[in-house]
């Protein structure tokens, strides 16, 4: 598992940096550094002189005696390292609810002098850096910070051993998926998969595609659905699935699984989920909103679906032929769409538990929370949002594990796939997929881990990101063609055996099946069910005894 090793801790950092444009560690006129009785300080005029001309003084020098010139080099071209940020932007991001949730969280390690939240130093230094003609740089931000910088040793030091703890658990849960899923493939019924249709390849039924304007008045919402249906019709029952889109996404973003799908005989649904979707986040960031996503999607987005399925009933007999069916659906989601999946699925928030999992200190070092945590401002009241016509739901890197918690997951009695990833820095998998397999307490439920999936196709997004990604050292990806040909047939299968019935798929929902997909490849795939789970949960407690539980 060396290679996860050396690969998770650069993305994490590279993807953690681009997020808060890199955070200072030092201060404006001085440093302070304390730890317990201890107080140590920095000239941030030291700094200064050594970036310009790599002079080491006796100030900074009791700080770099022991590292070596190769470090030293690194820590200079730090300081003056520039990233590019439209200050506008920069400025818009962190005046929302997300943004100061992330300042505040630096803030309690990265303080003023005297110990209080530097959050709103933070920012302002951020935008001032970024505003001046040097750019955003690390020493800029020292230069612009409005008061001397009290650096909390106890803090910064919890936090570093917090993402050690995160990337040892996730190397350990990736071994364990391996051996789980071997061992459930030797106990498997053996299988030629040669011998049997290729599934990673489209259906013979083709596919087309409409697109329907839907408006709910009970909600004032209106909304697009991209529909794909195949272009010649299946024997029997047409299945139907419905596909949530994640943040600051779109439906578009999934046409390839509905086309996929389409071609097996599919109807498939891509609504959009207006307050969440690309247009939201361009209404950010051209100032038009305030908010990364409307507090409201927590709601509007299962009704979403849920109105999805009223209309294609309300359309079966004149545009369907009365063959769609529509009391076995399936659902799927990724990330802020696997929280809609599972909602219709029957998951109910748990504020209690995710008010106590957003108070905790490292609760960041899960960015998945940072959404999650939003939905503390709704009502505290029960919202159950289960629809009946749903029979299965997949979840792709969903978002879960704080706003539903065991209680909350608990409430899913239908089957359920989670599919992770060990790259993943949004929804990390020891957080939001690992922990709620073990609390689902439906007898079907999967659990697949991707190698080197991370969380989205990056070759799909804007040239600004890929440079980021590209600029991680030692981080290689899978190719996006190969996480496809582990996820579409997954999805395929899943629903043909929990939608259709179909038991000719049942080889295919197997651990032997994701062996032989990635036998010759260097990122593997690996998946176990329910049966898995009394070894995964003693794994988990074998870890937690060893080097405590991940926090949070």
């Amino acid at each position: 598992m060396r290679r996860l090793n050396i690969s998770i801790r650069p993305l994490m950092f590279g993807l953690f940096c681009a997020m808060a444009t890199c955070l200072p560690v030092s201060a404006a006129e001085q440093i302070y550094l304390t730890y317990g009785p201890l107080k140590l300080s920095l000239k941030v005029d030291s700094l200064e002189t050594f970036a310009k001309d790599g002079t080491i003084n006796n100030d900074l020098g009791f700080y770099l005696k022991r590292t070596s010139p190769e470090q030293q080099a690194q820590f200079r071209e730090a300081l003056t390292k520039r990233v590019d940020i439209d200050p506008v932007l920069l400025s818009r991001f962190f005046n929302t609810e997300i943004g100061e949730d992330i300042l505040t969280r630096f803030g309690k390690g990265i303080t003023i002098e005297g110990g209080r939240n530097g959050k709103y130093a933070l920012r302002a230094a951020l935008i001032q850096s970024a505003l001046d003609t040097e750019g955003l740089t690390l020493l800029n931000v020292l230069r612009k910070f409005p008061t001397n910088m009290q650096l909390q040793g106890e803090i910064i030091l919890g936090l570093a051993q917090e993402i050690d703890k995160v990337v040892k658990a996730t190397t350990a849960y990736t071994a364990e998926m391996a051996k789980l899923s071997a061992l459930q493939s030797q106990a498997e019924t053996p299988v030629n998969f040669s011998l049997l249709p290729d599934i990673r390849q489209p259906g013979t039924l083709g596919f087309q595609k409409e697109t329907f304007t839907l408006t709910d008045s009970s909600r004032n919402r209106s909304f697009y659905v991209i529909v794909y249906k195949p272009q010649q019709w299946r024997t029997g029952k047409t299945p139907v699935v419905i596909i949530s889109h994640g943040l600051a996404s779109n439906p578009e973003s999934l046409e390839d699984v509905a086309q996929f799908l389409a071609s097996y005989g599919y109807v498939v649904a891509l609504p959009q989920h207006p307050g969440s979707d690309t247009q939201q986040a361009k209404a950010l960031l051209q100032g038009y909103s305030r908010e990364v996503f409307d507090l409201n999607e927590f709601i509007n987005r299962p009704k979403d679906i849920s109105y999805v399925i009223d209309e294609l009933e309300r359309r079966n007999a004149s545009e369907f032929g009365g063959r769609l069916d529509l009391q076995n659906v399936g659902v799927a989601g990724h990330s802020f769409g696997g929280y809609t999946a599972l909602a219709v699925a029957g998951a109910e928030i748990d504020f209690d538990y995710l008010q106590k999992i957003c108070d905790r200190l490292y609760g960041g070092l899960n960015t998945a929370l940072l959404l999650q945590c939003r939905a503390l401002s709704l009502p505290r009241q029960t919202y159950n949002f289960r629809d009946p016509r749903v029979k299965a739901v997949l979840g792709a890197n969903p978002v879960n594990s704080a706003i539903f918690g065991q209680k909350g997951l608990s409430k899913i009695q239908i089957p359920i796939f989670f599919v992770s990833g060990n790259y993943d820095p949004a929804t990390p998998a020891v957080f939001e997929q690992l922990r709620s397999f073990v609390w689902l307490t439906t007898p079907n439920k999967y659990l697949v881990l991707a190698e080197g999936q991370a969380h989205v196709d990056f070759s799909k997004l804007d040239a600004g990101i890929t440079q980021v990604v590209n600029s991680v050292p030692n981080l290689t990806l899978p190719e996006p063609s190969l996480l496809k040909s582990y996820l579409y047939p997954t999805v395929l299968s899943f629903f043909e055996v929990h939608i259709v019935n179909n038991p000719q798929y049942r080889p295919y929902l197997t651990a032997s099946y994701d062996a032989y997909l990635s036998q010759d490849q260097k990122f593997k795939v690996y998946m176990i069910g329910v049966d898995s789970q009394p070894a995964l949960q003693e794994a988990i407690n074998n870890f937690r005894a060893k080097y405590g539980a991940i926090s949070p």
